[in-house]
């Protein structure tokens, strides 16, 4: 095929993935195209749905058939034919946590080429305490460590002493402490978290560690063993609480009161007091969420013997450059250029090329981190501690560093917790990605991103239903000048910058008062004081890493949650004065429910209402069908083919299991007997397809479905489907439909803190955000959010900008105040950004 005649174009044909209308697109190739809409409109379906699935599936489909049954299979895709379609690479919202053994280091691959500088260009000591300079002889026997040619001779004393190989500085494995195995920290339990709420008695669950599986009965056997539990806690005896506490193990025969009446007996119970109960949970579970869940009762001290580093201290004696292994590990990545510079000068001229040729790909590495702002972040961080926008960059960096060529790159959000100022570095990456000769769609609202594509579409023109066409398509020109575009006046600076009113210039902020914290010490914070004012809109502001998560998840809601629990203050506060703040409701953008059972309605209220109006009808109640009959969970209500899924895995062999829509019940989810009862002419499952704004029209206001649905659409979630399952919803989706219970009630002293709340919203949803916002602080609620979104930090009462910049350069508070003040002299790069965003709008205002 010549030059002329390849294709220059992806065609999409006939696309009906989720709510997608039939569309047909073409997507160019070897470009940068940026995807935009609202929340719900269909992009994902596009991107992800469509080109990542089809991309991805027709490259497995080449591979053996043996291979491909052990790789994670992708569906094929609802669409009549994608044509010229590359192999496709996605990298989604939201990156899988790494475990306890990931650190930055491991997972960029650097810390292995660290391993390899120091086994070969290493200065190790011999047995006799003579450091020995290295040479290329070294390097040579260092390569060969472990054999009779990997021995080095002292040339001080002629001692003989086997070289390090670089598995013996890897702390997965040679090179690990024994202590703590190469974890870096070793755990023992935290007697303060054992008693949950002192105020409780415990047979109401004062003894949090009874509330582990397996254990809710602990209470009925402490009783047998002579402990009152139905006083409050804190009104037990010393005796009674030494029970608790280290009660010995002893069997009891005990009578366990089940919630439908019967009694259930055992014989042999055994009693675990509140510190075995946790010990022994921990030695038998395999399972990592009831891992996370047992951790919450241990204190993680640094290990004594590596203090922290993971590696065997024997090891720490072997220096390059003057360092050894666990203090360059300590450096932020942005100082290792200077150190190979330091590496080099240090070596003989013969062992330049060895050392160029090492230390050249540390820095092939290197390089893609520190273009996307990564530079802070050290190599032995742990990958636990990162944030969703800094795990996405990494596997970014990575992805980048091995130079492919001929891909389709699919990026979902890829701005998530990105500071406006790293933006820049991952549009460079991006044209970096489509000048190696691959193609790139991204799909993002981040406007400096949509502004620096090749190509913008533009999905629309709701969300749901009234989402699923193409709306417009051009380049970033093109957008700008056209009226169908919904994007084109954030772009231009046209659009509204202000939907809200926010604090005025002769207000005072702080009049309701204010929330104070003093965090003495805690990562890169030291000695930091911060106040925050009731019933506003507050925005926490900085550089990834700066310690905005740090001041106020691990500093403000741990000390909150101490507090109303009845604890002592994490050690790390030093003061805190809640003011009138009674409550606290955390919102993440974590994903809602943990299976596809788990559905908009089941989520709300709205079901369980579903099931009494089904089971109240004529129909119903001759047949005997109870509420629990109209569950799709339970046996009497389930298809019995699917169980309640509405969906059958077929096995084929060695072929990837396929996923069909259930075809006894049509993925219905219920039996037959079940949807032959009707409401206003429609089943139970009718009503659950069903999208909110459909169903509003449906059910009467002073109704409990109808009062939810109704804010449901105040939350601009009128698209979603009460069927639909809450794993799949967006970041922002989630974060909005967690509210939902909070929406109807006075939240006078409550304190609401959100995560990153534009995560995968439109400047458009935006608005919607700030109205529920707005609703909740005039219900006396205090609103406070961790977020990069110039939009949000604009149509804030108060901010609080971190910085000045991420790791050991960020950690204090660089600029406090209404951000229409501080736009006027710009202390920070965070307030340098916001008055650039007010600017371009007032210019066209």
């Amino acid at each position: 095929m010549t030059a002329q005649s390849q294709p220059k174009e992806i065609q999409v044909i006939g696309g009906n993935v989720n709510n997608l209308k039939n569309i047909s697109v073409n997507i160019p190739l070897h470009k940068f195209v940026a995807i935009s809409g609202l929340s719900g409109s269909g992009k994902s379906s596009l991107a992800m749905g469509i080109l990542y699935s089809e991309g991805a599936r027709r490259y497995l489909d080449a591979l053996a058939t043996y291979t491909r049954r052990r790789i994670s299979q992708v569906g094929r895709a609802d669409v009549k034919e994608v044509r010229h379609i590359p192999s496709a690479l996605a990298l989604r919202q939201r990156p899988t946590v790494p475990g306890a053994r990931s650190t930055v280091g491991t997972m960029t691959e650097i810390f292995n080429v660290l391993r390899l500088i120091y086994s070969r260009l290493g200065s190790p000591v011999c047995p006799n305490g003579h450091r020995v300079p290295p040479t290329i002889k070294i390097a040579e026997a260092m390569d060969k460590a472990g054999s009779e040619m990997g021995m080095i001779t002292c040339p001080t004393c002629g001692a003989r002493f086997m070289a390090y190989s670089a598995e013996d500085f890897a702390f997965n494995s040679d090179g690990a402490c024994k202590n703590c195995e190469g974890l870096g920290v070793t755990k023992q339990i935290d007697p303060t978290t054992l008693i949950g709420d002192e105020t409780k008695s415990i047979r109401d669950g004062a003894v949090a560690a009874w509330r582990i599986p397996g254990r809710n009965f602990m209470p009925i056997v402490a009783q047998a063993a002579g402990v009152r539990i139905d006083v409050p806690y804190q009104q037990l005896t010393d005796r009674e609480k030494d029970i608790v506490l280290h009660g010995k193990q002893q069997k009891f025969a005990i009578n366990i009161p089940s919630k439908n009446g019967r009694v259930f007996h055992m014989d042999h119970a055994l009693y675990e007091n509140a510190y075995h109960a946790i010990e022994d949970s921990m030695a038998t579970t395999k399972s990592e969420i009831a891992l996370k869940r047992l951790n919450r009762f241990y204190r993680f001290f640094t290990c004594p013997v590596c203090h922290g580093t993971r590696i065997n201290p024997d090891r720490l004696n072997q220096l390059v450059a003057g360092k050894n292994i666990a203090e360059a590990s300590r450096l932020p990545l942005g100082k290792l250029p200077a150190f190979v510079q330091e590496i080099k000068n240090e070596l003989p001229d013969n062992m330049q090329a060895l050392a160029n040729n090492l230390t050249g790909e540390l820095l092939n590495q290197l390089q893609p981190l520190l273009d996307l702002g990564l530079d802070y972040l050290t190599m032995d961080r742990a990958g636990a501690t990162l944030s969703t926008g800094e795990l996405q960059r990494i596997q970014l960096g990575r992805t980048l560093r091995t130079q492919t060529t001929g891909v389709l790159y699919v990026l979902d959000e890829p701005s998530v917790g990105l500071h406006p100022d790293n933006v820049s570095g991952l549009i460079k990456i991006f044209h970096q990605l489509v000048a190696q000769g691959n193609s790139l769609v991204v799909v993002d609202h981040e406007t400096a991103i949509i502004n620096a594509a090749d190509w913008i579409i533009e999905i629309g023109p709701g969300s749901g239903e009234k989402g699923g066409t193409i709306i417009d398509q051009g380049t970033p020109a093109q957008i700008k000048a056209s009226p169908n575009s919904l994007i084109a006046p954030f772009l231009t600076g046209r659009g509204r910058l202000l939907t809200r009113t926010p604090a005025a210039k002769d207000q005072d902020v702080f009049a309701d008062g204010a929330i104070r914290l003093a965090i003495n010490h805690r990562f890169n914070l030291n000695h930091v004081k911060a106040k925050f004012p009731i019933n506003r809109l507050i925005s926490i502001t900085g550089f990834s890493g700066a310690g905005k998560t740090t001041l106020v998840l691990d500093g403000l809601l741990a000390a909150f949650k101490a507090q109303l629990a009845h604890r002592q203050l994490p050690s790390d506060v030093d003061r805190f004065n809640p003011a009138r703040i009674k409550h606290i409701v955390s919102v993440d953008a974590t994903p809602v429910g943990k299976n596809a059972r788990s559905t908009v309605a089941t989520y709300t209220n709205i079901m369980d209402h579903l099931r009494k109006l089904f089971a109240s009808l004529s129909a119903a109640k001759e047949k005997k069908y109870t509420p629990s009959y109209f569950s799709y969970n339970n046996k009497q209500g389930g298809c019995p083919t699917c169980s309640g899924t509405g969906e059958i895995s077929l096995d084929i062999q060695y072929l990837p299991d396929m996923v069909e829509t259930c075809p006894t019940c049509g993925g219905k989810r219920f039996n037959q007997r079940i949807l032959q009862v009707k409401w206003q002419g429609r089943s139970i499952a009718d009503v659950l397809d069903l999208d909110v704004d459909q169903a509003t029209a449906l059910f009467k206001p002073a109704t409990a479905i109808g009062a939810t649905l109704r804010i449901l659409q105040k939350m601009g979630l009128g698209y979603l489907h009460l069927g639909e399952a809450t794993p799949t919803l967006s970041g922002g989706e989630a974060q909005r439909l967690k509210l939902t219970s909070h929406m109807r009630r006075s939240q006078d002293n409550t304190l609401f803190i959100f995560d990153e709340p534009s995560v995968g919203l439109h400047p458009l949803d935006v608005h919607v955000l700030l109205k529920v916002f707005s609703q909740l602080i005039d219900q006396g609620a205090t609103v406070m959010m961790i977020t990069h979104d110039l939009d949000l930090m604009a149509n804030s009462d108060y901010l609080i900008d971190m910085g000045p910049r991420g790791g050991d350069q960020g950690g204090r508070i660089v600029a406090a105040g209404r951000p229409q003040d501080l736009i006027k002299s710009p202390q920070s790069l965070t307030t340098s950004y916001l008055k650039a965003h007010f600017e371009r709008y007032q210019n066209h205002s």
